[in-house]
């Protein structure tokens, strides 16, 4: 048991904040994954590059989505470090 009830839900906040966000973000993104442009059949058929074991390239882009949540990671461990870290909380 901890000595101060408000660790318990800045933890339990910890926790589900990021969690809700990122869930929000890949609902968006398989939302919008319907939307096609004028040239998206011809980009997904157009093989850029062949590796030598067969493996096609593609000219498709990085989904912002799954940038946006490698970002919401890094950024939330680093910020959960710095900040356990400050307050001087063990782990």
């Amino acid at each position: 048991m901890r000595f101060y009830t408000l660790l318990n839900f800045q933890h339990i906040i910890l926790w589900i904040f990021p969690t809700l966000v990122f869930v929000l973000i890949f609902a968006l993104a398989l939302g919008h994954f319907h939307f096609k442009r004028l040239n998206s059949e011809a980009r997904h058929k157009t093989i850029v590059y062949v590796y030598p074991e067969e493996i096609e390239d593609k000219n498709a882009p990085f989904p912002l989505a799954m940038s946006l949540i490698i970002l919401g990671t890094v950024l939330w461990a680093f910020f959960y470090i710095l900040m356990t870290g400050l307050l001087g909380v063990k782990i």
